[in-house]
């Protein structure tokens, strides 16, 4: 009797020829392996431009020829892995990737394979949009290989190039500052500002008995805890670059306390998560902000109400752009590290019990297009009086102040790839940061 090659042979054979050809034309290595495998049918190697970089991946082959899968539908379907293939793989030191080719309409769809525990852990669930083994994939297969335990290793993102912002913005400082003795604890001289009928100001700080201050005190409230014939203005670099890290740290501190007199008419400081967050002019109420953009005039809605799906007459919270502040001195220049984040209020002021699900549920919808918007929107804001005097700093345009230059940009080789962003959901609502800047 002579001998049969079934039509299963044949199909699994054409699957993983296919799934090879497609690896070669995304630009990685495929070696497949001998029929003795058990569970893995080959090995891709990521190249970056020709170079490979020996990270490899292990990859298991499932080839149909026009049956549907489980669930199917537009959107995706489900996987149920063998048990046997999974207590297989467990032991493996190789990320693992499942690829399913489907011969009647040519589709390559591939997910990394979990190694959990219980039925859960069986089922696979694919994306027909995100989930496809194409050129799109390849930053995302590459990311498999970073290890997950010890600090890892970089697995550059393998698509084209891009330029990319710093979000740091360099600091022009004030070109003197204003020195002074004082017998006063920094307590006790905050109370002396509060309780007197002068306006109040709080962009200085004592340290040892020193009052430091780019205002002049004499000419203030502060009057009140300084000794005045002891006031003396010396030139910033003096101060501001010197050797000793105390006295940096105490330098930055003013910064801060100088950027807190600024922006005091639109941004509140929180204490308990030291950031800054826009105002809400009135309970209930969203706040935009318009600003140039890097080529059009935007507008961001920096205050931002969400109404109960459910309930339309409930507010379930107010959303607020902030960001977390850090002044760092390079070499002989002073920047403003600019972190942004959101802040959560009830209705507007009263801070949110729970803030933390919120926060983590808008992080996960942000993308690098939405951090830079973030980043080019706080510079606007922060620059603004230097280009608008009659704008939101006119109370304030004939003191020393602190200017804030364009944050640098920079020429990246190979772009970032979104999905280190995280995953984003196919029917959220897009953000107004992302519609301007995407």
């Amino acid at each position: 009797m002579s001998k049969i090659i079934t039509n299963n042979q044949l199909l699994g054979e054409i699957g993983e020829t296919a799934v090879r050809l497609r690896f070669l034309n995304i630009g990685f290595q495929f070696d497949g392996r001998s029929r003795l495998e058990a569970g893995v049918d080959g090995i891709a190697e990521v190249m970056d431009q020709g170079k490979p970089l020996a990270r490899m991946i292990a990859v298991q082959v499932k080839t149909t020829g026009s049956s549907r899968y489980a669930a199917e539908d537009d959107n995706g379907f489900s996987y149920l892995l063998r048990t046997d293939d999974l207590t297989y793989w467990r032991g493996s030191n190789l990320p693992i990737i499942l690829v399913l080719y489907r011969k009647s309409d040519d589709t390559f769809f591939w997910k990394e394979v979990g190694f959990g525990t219980g039925d859960e852990s069986r089922k696979l669930l694919f994306d027909k949009r995100r989930d496809v083994l194409d050129q799109n994939a390849v930053d995302r297969l590459a990311a498999l290989t970073v290890p997950k335990a010890g600090f890892g290793y970089y697995v550059p993102p393998l698509g084209g190039g891009e330029e990319a912002l710093v979000n740091i913005l360099p600091v022009t400082l004030p070109p003197e500052i204003f020195v002074a003795s004082t017998s006063l604890t920094p307590k006790n001289a905050l109370s002396i500002v509060l309780d007197s009928e002068l306006p109040s100001r709080f962009d200085w700080t004592i340290k040892g008995g020193i009052f430091w201050s780019f205002s002049d005190p004499s000419q203030s409230v502060c009057k009140h805890v300084v000794d005045v014939d002891q006031v003396e203005a010396i030139d910033t670099p003096e101060i501001g670059f010197h050797e000793d890290a105390d006295e940096l740290n105490n330098f930055a501190y003013l910064l801060r306390k100088a950027l807190d007199h600024q922006v005091r008419a639109d941004l509140a400081w929180s204490k308990a998560r030291k950031l800054y967050y826009f105002r809400a002019l009135a309970e209930n109420t969203p706040r935009s902000f318009a600003y140039e953009a890097s080529k059009k005039k935007a507008s961001t809605e920096v205050v931002n109400v969400a109404v109960n799906k459910a309930d339309k007459a409930r507010i379930d919270f107010v959303r607020h752009h902030a960001f977390v502040p850090r002044f760092e001195c390079l070499f002989d220049q002073w920047y403003l590290v600019v972190n942004p984040t959101y802040f959560f209020t009830t209705n507007g002021f009263q801070p949110h019990s729970y803030p933390a699900a919120l926060l983590a549920g808008k992080k996960r919808l942000d993308n690098s297009a939405s951090l830079r918007g973030q980043v080019v929107m706080w510079h606007r804001y922060l620059s603004q009086s230097e280009r608008d005097r009659g704008g939101l700093f006119s109370q304030a345009k004939a003191e020393p102040r602190l200017i804030f230059g364009e944050p640098p940009a920079v020429a990246l080789a190979t772009r970032v790839p979104e999905d280190v962003w995280g995953s984003q959901k196919a029917t959220a609502e897009p953000d107004t940061q992302e519609r301007l800047f995407g």
